[in-house]
């Protein structure tokens, strides 16, 4: 018996829906089991073969995590710099993102290739560097020296260059005939134009924030000011690792990151494939 064609495209369809729940199953997996672990005793997070719903679920991991460790703090330390830094990394890169796009002006092109040949350069080369001007300007143990050094960069003004590029000039040659101002072309026109690239750099600028380690490592010295990823690391301790504290921590620290895409997944897609579409 053969198959109807018009059957083909629904047997794809389903086939490709089957493929696609299985690979979510498949790496849901760890995520699903730091979640049961956080709420395990240590001893059955050991246990052979491991399980993900615990026999007993015990509260206990998350009362200590917030009562030894004071993770409200950190979590507040890490929320307050992760949004600073991307509020100021959106608004600069795309910024000079507008005047790469939309301006002539000497040495432009020069300038954009150093921009681009400075991508290649490995970032953890440039912590001596800026740790040594750090001192020198009296930033060390302030979120000023944390968040300084990330208020812009090469990749976000490259990609916010080439979507503004896609902006008509019309519209904003219209703004400054009715007697709106240079920048208030790009805070009127370009920028809600650009909503959804801004939206793809705000979920990547916020996930590098809110993950980065080192530099808050090197910079921050007081515990009280000391970021999530400090004090998770931490807990690791010389002779014994509480596990189900540790799980507990990773997942409550990966929350704001889920909620953040999932806010923004509408605009997040639609500024990945705009420059696809428009190609």
């Amino acid at each position: 018996m053969r198959t109807s064609p018009k059957l083909w495209p629904r047997i794809e369809a389903v086939a490709a829906h089957l493929f696609l729940a299985g690979a979510l199953l498949y790496m849901s997996i760890p995520f699903l089991w730091m979640i049961g672990a956080s709420l395990k005793k240590q001893s059955e997070i050991f246990r052979n073969p491991p399980t993900f719903i615990p026999d007993e679920l015990v509260f206990g991991n998350y009362v200590n995590l917030f009562v030894e460790f004071d993770f409200l703090r950190h979590f507040l330390n890490s929320t307050f710099l992760a949004v600073v830094h991307t509020l100021l990394y959106l608004f600069f890169c795309s910024l000079a993102g507008y005047a790469f796009a939309k301006y002539e002006f000497r040495l432009k092109n020069l300038l954009f290739l150093l921009l681009l040949g400075s991508m290649m350069v490995p970032g953890y080369t440039l912590f001596v560097p800026l740790f040594v001007l750090a001192i020198r300007l009296k930033l060390v143990d302030s979120y000023i020296g944390v968040l300084l050094p990330g208020i812009v960069g090469a990749f976000g003004i490259f990609f916010m260059k080439q979507n503004m590029e896609s902006i008509p000039d019309e519209l904003l040659d219209a703004a400054r005939i009715d007697g709106t101002t240079e920048f208030g072309a790009f805070w009127r026109v370009a920028r809600p134009l650009a909503a959804p690239a801004m939206a793809v750099l705000a979920v990547l600028a916020f996930l590098n924030s809110w993950n980065d380690f080192v530099w808050p490592l090197v910079i921050l010295r007081t515990r009280e000011l000391q970021t999530l990823p400090v004090i998770l690391a931490g807990m690791v301790g010389t002779y014994r690792m509480e596990y189900g504290i540790v799980m507990a921590g990773s997942f409550l620290s990966a929350l704001p990151v889920l909620i953040l895409f999932t806010s923004m997944q509408r605009n997040f897609m639609q500024g990945l494939t705009v420059g696809a579409l428009r190609g």
